[in-house]
């Protein structure tokens, strides 16, 4: 939406950038693609590097600090480069009260909330979304791959591609709001299938259960469950 809004009110004075790494699956770029070329805003993909800082990958708790502070240093360079006045996010008035540190980042980089200073929760961008005719406005929320593991488990690209693979495969299996969590135990490593309450009943479908077996097998995972809870649920 704030892409959308800043296109139609700047024009060419706006660009907005999408950061790739491992940490974003493929299905996130082609969504990017599709929004881009269908609403022809100004936009560049740069690459951003957080897998490589061992802060990051450490995952102590501030994980996402590490990452957005990647971030907002690519968009700040860009920001100089364009001779562009603000660097701008899509930060909501939920987000303020959680425990966010990439919030810590973006005040550290002067990074503007335009939807917080309008008052905007994620009911009114949704609504907002679908009276404009944008496609996404329904679209599930979304988590860097890099909040799949718990904190002190350490992240690397090779965990991240694992996770990647399967969520890929529940994705291809027709769920639409879904998470594959990592654990690592006594004689291997665990994937933890969340998906939305509605959806339990689809995954544990023989034909759906035994695709996405044998796609864990394959990623390396000894054990593969369903949580029963499903995604959102307490606890």
């Amino acid at each position: 939406l704030v892409s959308k809004l800043a296109h139609d009110v700047l024009g060419d004075r706006a660009l907005s950038i999408t950061a790739t790494s491992d940490t974003l699956p493929d299905s996130e770029v082609m969504d990017v693609r599709t929004f881009v070329s269908k609403w022809k805003v100004g936009h560049r993909f740069v690459a951003s590097n957080e897998l490589e800082n061992e802060a990051y990958q450490a995952n102590t708790g501030d994980r996402c600090y590490h990452c957005k502070s990647e971030l907002f240093s690519i968009a700040e360079q860009v920001r100089q480069e364009l001779g562009f006045a603000w660097v701008v996010d899509g930060t909501i008035v939920e987000d303020l009260g959680a425990h966010r540190p990439g919030l810590v980042a973006a005040a550290e980089k002067h990074v503007r909330h335009p939807l917080v200073d309008a008052g905007f929760s994620k009911v009114m961008v949704r609504d907002v979304s679908k009276s404009m005719g944008m496609a996404v406005w329904d679209k599930p929320s979304f988590a860097c791959l890099g909040s799949r593991f718990p904190v002190g488990t350490r992240v690397t690209s090779e965990k991240i591609l694992r996770v990647a693979a399967l969520e890929r495969a529940v994705r291809e299996q027709g769920c639409r709001q879904f998470r594959v969590r990592w654990h690592e135990l006594d004689g291997g490593v665990l994937a933890r299938i969340e998906v939305s309450p509605d959806e339990i009943v689809h995954v544990a479908k023989p034909e759906v259960r035994a695709v996405l077996v044998e796609v864990a097998k394959e990623a390396g995972f000894r054990w593969v469950t369903l949580d029963m809870l499903g995604y959102g649920s307490p606890g």
